[in-house]
């Protein structure tokens, strides 16, 4: 780890990159593969491989503007080049022979300008000349790279707004077709004048219920397009306070009843009643709740089954598990299906924004708290997260 007095810079080293990775359990993983690249690659120079931890260090990623990680940073030869993302090595790949040239670059202006010094005669102009305009016109076509990356990253979120504004406005016809539906038959028998002819209680109730779930469904999808319309990078606001989980579990799967029961899906539950309260925003952790239930029961098919447990883990934590009987995650994918806009090709034709799960994240992590998956394909997944618990002040 670096010290802050240590230089992040040796010319000593002629490529030098930084790793800022996290806490999060696949870091290590990353770090290995990243090792392994600069392994397979040692040539006749020499580089230096630096691991920051941001919980750590966290100077040093407000020092480089880190807005994510895993990040790689080449800091040395100049210009600086930085790279994000759970595909790192797939990036190395294509810019290694990029920075190969720049140390290349890099030893050819040091050779330049020790000749020059130790050269008795005038220093030829135009030999330092065309050095510093090599150099100028690597950091030129850097600078050019960083600017198309850019247009493309526009472009990518322009284009993926179209899609879900387009996706929304077939998706919301379903629920508020299904919702009309209910309130009108509601009014037809209300302005019944035959006695006989109004509607019973019990069918006056199942009908405000379904208009209630699909209004609910409408609200979860409007939800949904502000928050990819905000980007990853909008903050989270949460106000935390004593939270029943126990009972927000029980709320959720009611209202989810009739979609559960219209694939005959065998909802079971293991709530004790005896769980301490939790620490937690209310509606963000309910947000977390129908979004991956929501999913179980998409994914899982008719006549599956879905299981929801709460356990109290530690003095410190909550754990939730909501499992079913699906086709299950690839192991490529379980880390990645937690990535903003990520879908799995075999979900391309189903109803979703890709936003889902990246938001459960973001909303678990803002409480100190930890989400995962099990899966094992073609018999299901159990999504998990923590939640911590409330603590009253001494």
């Amino acid at each position: 780890m670096l010290a802050p007095s240590d230089k992040l810079t040796n010319v000593e080293v002629p490529l030098q990159i930084l790793l800022f990775v996290d806490q999060r359990p696949n870091s290590k993983e990353q770090i290995r593969q990243i090792r392994a690249f600069f392994k397979e690659r040692e040539s006749n120079y020499r580089f230096e491989l630096q691991i920051i931890d941001v919980g750590e260090q966290p100077y040093l990623a407000e020092h480089f503007r880190l807005v994510a990680t895993p990040t790689l940073i080449k800091i040395h030869p100049e210009p600086r080049q930085v790279l994000a993302g759970s595909d790192l090595v797939a990036q190395l790949e294509r810019w290694w022979s990029r920075w190969q040239r720049s140390v290349e670059e890099f030893f050819l202006e040091r050779e330049e300008t020790q000749a020059n010094l130790v050269s008795a005669d005038q220093p030829n102009a135009t030999a330092v000349q065309s050095v510093v305009q090599s150099t100028e016109i690597l950091k030129l076509a850097d600078e050019i790279f960083r600017l198309k990356q850019e247009r493309e990253e526009l472009r990518s979120q322009l284009q993926f707004k179209d899609q879900i504004i387009a996706m929304l406005a077939h998706d919301l016809r379903n629920p508020l077709t299904a919702a009309s539906i209910a309130v009108e038959t509601l009014e037809i028998g209300h302005k019944a004048e035959n006695q006989s002819s109004r509607f019973t209680p019990a069918l006056i109730l199942q009908l405000l219920n379904h208009a209630r779930s699909q209004i609910r469904t409408i609200d979860r999808m409007i939800t949904d397009i502000l928050q990819a319309a905000k980007g990853s990078s909008a903050e989270l606001h949460i106000q935390p306070q004593e939270l029943d989980l126990g009972v927000m579990c029980r709320e959720v799967l009611d209202s989810l009843h009739d979609r559960s029961q219209s694939k005959h899906l065998a909802v079971n539950s293991d709530i004790p009643n005896d769980l301490p309260l939790v620490y937690a925003d209310s509606e963000r952790v309910r947000q977390v709740f129908v979004n991956i239930l929501d999913n179980a029961i998409k994914y899982t098919p008719s006549q599956g089954k879905i299981h929801v447990s709460i356990l109290h883990r530690t003095t410190q934590k909550v754990q939730v598990s909501i499992c079913d009987s699906g086709p299950g995650i690839p192991e490529e994918n379980r880390d990645r299906i937690f990535e903003d806009h990520f879908r799995l090709q075999r979900d391309q034709a189903q109803d979703g924004y890709g936003i889902g799960l990246s938001l459960c994240q973001r909303i678990v992590r803002s409480h100190y708290g930890q989400i995962w998956v099990d899966s094992t394909p073609n018999q299901g997944s159990c999504f998990h997260f923590t939640l911590p618990v409330f603590r009253m002040q001494q």
